[in-house]
């Protein structure tokens, strides 16, 4: 199994990540602890793991896209740490059935350890008996946005207003096989292996991660 397969299961130390991304920077980079709320991207460890970060946190969310006589829903997962798209699912219906098929295309991804903790806001696909129970099956903590918080989701957030005014407001899909074909040409080929951002030193998100996996 190679080192990209394994990512999200991996412990690096607090200082190794610093230089890490300060290399990426040209600059150290300061690892914050999001206003004294659990940061999803550096989840503080306790006892023999203290002062070391789990790098596998999941964020999700769900948007429309407008076909010319329909609209169809998308739901995203991130990887929270490398911002890169390891799940997603397009279909016609807003029901737990999309939600979920996005989870088991993350969940086949990667090799999943217990401790990984998946975030969401407070919809109903996500608060559903067979998404929840997939999740506590494999180990995975669940975490939802406070109410009426937008922030606490802010990650899937901007990306989802990247998605649109990058791919989405740029094309009018006819049919759902369109959409499908050029929206996942955009997260796979393009937002995961060529799209920059600050956050990670202005590299992809596959790239940080073969960065990461440098890391002795």
């Amino acid at each position: 199994m190679n080192c990209l397969e394994t990512f999200h299961c991996r412990f690096i130390s607090t200082s190794a990540m610093r230089k890490l991304i300060g290399r990426l920077h040209g600059s150290l980079a300061r690892v914050a602890n999001n206003g004294g709320r659990r940061n999803l991207t550096q989840f503080q460890l306790s006892g023999a793991n203290k002062a070391k970060l789990v790098i596998c946190d999941h964020t999700i969310d769900i948007t429309y896209i407008r076909l010319l006589r329909e609209f169809v829903y998308l739901a995203v997962i991130l990887d929270s740490h490398s911002r890169r798209v390891i799940g997603w699912a397009l279909e016609p219906y807003l029901e737990a059935g999309l939600a979920l098929e996005a989870l088991r295309m993350a969940l086949a991804s990667r090799e999943i350890e217990a401790g990984l903790v998946h975030h969401s806001d407070r919809g109903v696909q996500y608060a559903s008996s067979a998404y929840t129970d997939l999740l506590k099956e494999r180990g995975i903590r669940i975490s939802m946005s406070r109410r009426g918080n937008p922030y606490d989701n802010a990650k899937a957030e901007r990306f989802m207003k990247t998605l649109k005014y990058e791919e989405v407001y740029l094309f009018e899909y006819e049919t759902m096989a369109e959409a499908r074909e050029r929206i996942g040409h955009f997260l796979e080929e393009v937002y995961n292996q060529k799209r920059l951002h600050s956050a990670l030193g202005y590299v992809p998100p596959v790239e940080f991660e073969q960065h990461l996996c440098q890391i002795p």
